[in-house]
């Protein structure tokens, strides 16, 4: 089995949160990768639009300071390098654009099979998150309403049908509202699949929150960008 994987549902099975925080290339800020290395498990990187090199130079930079595990969270299809120890291919089930459950793949497809790298296939869902989000309007699909709960549990529930690995419930970045834990928790009780939840995740108290309704692994993200004092006040929160 996979490293990276492994290492999920390892802490799964000893009902241990992990902390993945999110790094954008185009707004890299190499303090808040020396403070994540005492406290977070793994670094997702990733942006909704970046230029030729910026992913790979921000690979290498978090490398030379950090032995935590990289997993790539692709914004688009060129987001790729070898480097990172792991890949999330992202199937956007929450939407109906062909292009972003499988099109966006096939094109990608060869180049990561010949990379050798560790692939962990994840349904993606976005949840209305107070604002129109980046992968909205990139993926022109709309987002899932916070208040039909069952059709979240639903897509969720399909996706690990087809075989996804990971399920990923997406506020979006920077949002207004985190996803709720009536959502999370409901979601949980459904699927075995290791739950990851990111998006207007920013306070100690919302961390605690979420990891109460159940989620695996919490993504956070931008908050940092504007606060990176809360790697400390969270630090508690995953002990």
């Amino acid at each position: 089995m996979s490293l990276v994987y492994k290492k999920i549902l390892a802490q799964k099975k000893k009902n241990k949160p992990l902390l993945a925080v999110l790094i954008d290339p185009d707004k890299f800020n190499l303090d808040v990768v020396i403070k994540a290395n005492a406290i977070a498990h793994l670094f997702f990187v990733g942006g909704s639009v970046l230029k030729n090199g910026e992913l790979e130079n921000c690979i290498s930079k978090i490398k030379k300071h950090s032995k935590l595990p990289i997993v790539i969270f692709p914004g688009d299809t060129n987001q790729l390098d070898k480097r990172a120890d792991a890949l999330l291919l992202l199937s956007l089930i929450s939407g109906r654009n062909p292009d972003y459950l499988i099109g966006k793949h096939v094109e990608v497809a060869r180049k990561i099979k010949s990379s050798k790298q560790e692939v962990i296939s994840t349904g993606y869902i976005l949840i209305e998150g107070g604002k129109k989000s980046t992968t909205e309007k990139v993926s022109k699909t709309k987002s899932l309403t916070k208040n039909n709960i069952a059709k979240i549990v639903d897509t969720a529930i399909a996706g690990e049908l087809i075989g996804m690995k990971l399920i990923y419930l997406e506020a979006g970045s920077g949002a207004s509202k985190q996803v709720n834990s009536k959502i999370i928790s409901e979601v949980k009780k459904q699927i075995s699949a290791p739950l990851i939840v990111g998006g207007g995740i920013n306070s100690v108290d919302k961390v605690n929150e979420v990891i109460k309704s159940g989620a695996d692994i919490i993504v956070i993200g931008n908050a940092l960008e504007k606060n990176i004092s809360l790697l400390e006040d969270i630090k508690n929160c995953f002990k």
